[in-house]
């Protein structure tokens, strides 16, 4: 048995000795880079978190509360997927420390098929820089969205849904797992789902990056009617093209797959397991993710949740310093608003 996820963080070697050696970690060289070791499990793990996703929508009973207002939701999906997540990486890895969105939750009735003991074999293999290599395992940290885009999940907008798992060593996002549970789900008799991974300095598998068109210019934010601030910022900027979709991992992965140049978002809506993993993948591909100010957000365990100063994201960093030099202080350095950054 599992014991409970207190608040929001968990501290798994308080669950030592709960589960017998598994078979990944058996398989799992110790010469192998504690980091690689995390991600590779990770993979696995998002991939059966997305299936309970997909099972609990094909099953019609979505269990759907409210946790601070009708735009901040949560779904019997949101809580089956972190269980899922959290109580595999604590069977792998008991003294690793995870941060997850949906606070405490009762690991005690787990299912047996949920823990996951496998590990994604590629992402030993990615080149690992030597401060990556050293980490620790009490170096890391892990935030975990289990179902990022939860109003457009219950809406029916299901491209917009993703799995996060992002890692952290101290401060810093390093990398990233985004799996897409409806990838492909409109192609009747294809495969449904993919998973794809970085780490910085390593690269990114599983997804070829494509680069934006020339000669326009193509702006993600968010599905609300975002009013002063988010208008504000969209008109002086001048955007060709505003795509308003849902999901912080949706919304990179539009920078990501070529089809946005920039993720505009000046309010405090998002959290950091919003944006852990899509920053660390999309530093991995070449673009670069900050707070409306330029500054980078920090990732170590005891850092505020909420990402207070927005976001500000493009699809190569090259192009970061034109929308920080464009868009007024007055509107990067004010943002009152809270938008829920999945919406």
């Amino acid at each position: 048995m599992l014991g409970k996820v207190c608040g929001s963080l968990t501290k798994l070697q308080f669950c030592r000795k709960i589960y017998p050696t598994t078979r990944s970690s058996s398989n799992l060289s110790m010469s192998e880079p504690v980091i690689l070791r995390v991600l590779a499990s990770s993979v696995k793990i998002a991939d059966r978190a997305g299936q309970i996703v997909r099972d609990i929508m094909a099953g019609g009973q979505l269990g759907i509360v409210e946790k601070t207002g009708k735009n901040d939701l949560q779904t019997e999906a949101d809580r089956s997927a972190q269980n899922c997540i959290v109580a595999s990486l604590q069977a792998q890895y008991p003294d690793l420390t995870v941060v997850g969105e949906e606070g405490e939750q009762d690991l005690s009735q787990v299912p047996a098929e949920w823990i996951v003991r496998d590990y994604e074999e590629k992402a030993l293999s990615l080149n690992c820089t030597d401060d990556l290599s050293s980490a620790k395992m009490s170096d890391l940290t892990v935030w975990v969205d289990p179902l990022d885009g939860t109003a457009e999940y219950t809406q029916g907008l299901l491209d917009h849904v993703t799995v996060l798992i992002g890692l952290s060593l101290g401060s810093r996002a390093v990398a990233g797992v985004i799996h897409q549970p409806y990838w492909n789900y409109k192609n009747k008799g294809g495969p449904i789902g993919r998973t794809f991974y970085g780490l910085v300095g390593g690269g990114v598998v599983g997804l070829n990056p494509i680069p934006p068109p020339e000669g326009s210019r193509i702006v993600a934010t968010t599905r609300s009617h975002g009013t002063g601030l988010i208008q504000q910022a969209l008109e002086i900027i001048q955007a060709d093209t505003v795509l308003r979709v849902g999901g912080a991992g949706h919304k990179v992965m539009l920078l990501m797959e070529g089809q946005a140049h920039a993720y505009v978002f000046p309010s405090p809506g998002c959290k950091k397991w919003d944006t852990c993993a899509p920053e660390a993948i999309l530093h991995a591909m070449g673009g670069k993710l900050t707070d409306m100010k330029g500054q980078t957000y920090q990732y170590h365990s005891q850092v505020e949740h909420r990402n207070s100063d927005g976001v500000l994201a493009t699809a190569k960093a090259s192009d970061h310093a034109w929308y920080l030099d464009t868009i007024p202080q007055v509107l990067r350095y004010h943002t009152p608003g809270d938008y829920q950054c999945g919406q």
